[in-house]
């Protein structure tokens, strides 16, 4: 799929928005482009055997459509007022749930494990416009915690999103990139002009699906170790990979230095510029040390 561009124009503040005060501490920044809520909804590949968890729902305009393609939708949204304004644009409707809360702090299997058994359904998939501020920690939650979805589609600041889909092992990639590679494939849908939103933030954003894989395309012998060294090879970007490394608990430089040869890898590089392989080798190296 080739991704879409969008070129935002300035644009009123739509009739559904009248009345509704954003929080800036909790990030809000509502989609109000049609055409991207669409571009959204089909690519995230909702059908009526889905059942769909929304992240941060807002104002609901991506709730209402959903409940139109999907079997059931469960929007969490931690403010208040925006569940209480949902709960009546969604009076009538037998296939939303609203839930008050944390997403970091929601389990996630418990409530989508239940509902999927009560409503008959095959699939999950997650869909959310992401706070700006605690996109990383959501969307390693999302993959850690085995919440058995199909794909993430989700839509967060262009930046982020960019080093997420960049390759490991290239100039642009970072910590977050080779974790979710390990986890999904990624696929960019669409570029988002902050002109879409209300109010217009500060960034462009940009929507990724994440499409979980049934096999990590590394074999490994502890996911925790790899997921250490990618941290620690990141914690000091220009450094090299020995010095960066030092950060891990447990080992000096002269057992890094091991580790590393062991492993095929030049102690002098940088941590951008090792493959997901290159990592996962590091990673049993330093295991078996």
């Amino acid at each position: 799929m080739a991704k879409k561009r969008f070129h935002g124009g300035r644009a009123p503040r739509p009739r559904s928005l009248s009345g509704v005060r954003p929080r800036k501490s909790l990030g809000q920044n509502f989609l109000i482009d049609e055409e991207v809520i669409a571009t959204i909804i089909e690519a995230s590949g909702v059908t009526r055997d889905t059942l769909v968890l929304e992240i941060g729902p807002g104002t609901g305009a991506l709730t209402l459509p959903l409940a139109e393609q999907a079997g059931h939708v469960i929007a969490v949204d931690l403010d208040p007022d925006m569940i209480d304004g949902l709960r009546v644009k969604t009076f009538g409707l037998d296939n939303v749930d609203l839930i008050l809360g944390d997403i970091l702090e929601t389990d996630i299997r418990k409530i989508t494990e239940k509902s999927m058994e009560e409503h008959g359904l095959s699939e999950l998939r997650i869909i959310g416009n992401l706070p700006y501020y605690i996109t990383t920690p959501i969307i390693m939650k999302l993959l850690e915690t085995g919440t058995g979805a199909k794909s993430i589609t989700v839509m967060m600041q262009k930046e982020v999103g960019d080093r997420i889909a960049a390759e490991p092992g290239t100039r642009a990639s970072g910590a977050i990139t080779y974790p979710v590679h390990y986890y999904a494939e990624v696929t960019e849908i669409c570029d988002v002009p902050r002109e879409c939103f209300y109010p217009v933030p500060g960034v462009d954003s940009v929507v990724l699906r994440l499409d979980l894989r049934d096999e990590p395309p590394v074999k490994v012998a502890s996911e925790e170790m790899l997921m250490r060294c990618v941290k620690a090879g990141f914690s000091m970007r220009r450094k090299t990979l020995l010095n960066a490394l030092a950060s891990l608990d447990g080992y000096d430089k002269n057992s890094l230095s091991e580790a590393l040869i062991a492993a095929g890898i030049d102690p002098g590089r940088r941590a951008e510029t090792l493959t997901l392989e290159e990592f996962a080798r590091l990673s049993d190296s330093l295991q078996e040390a």
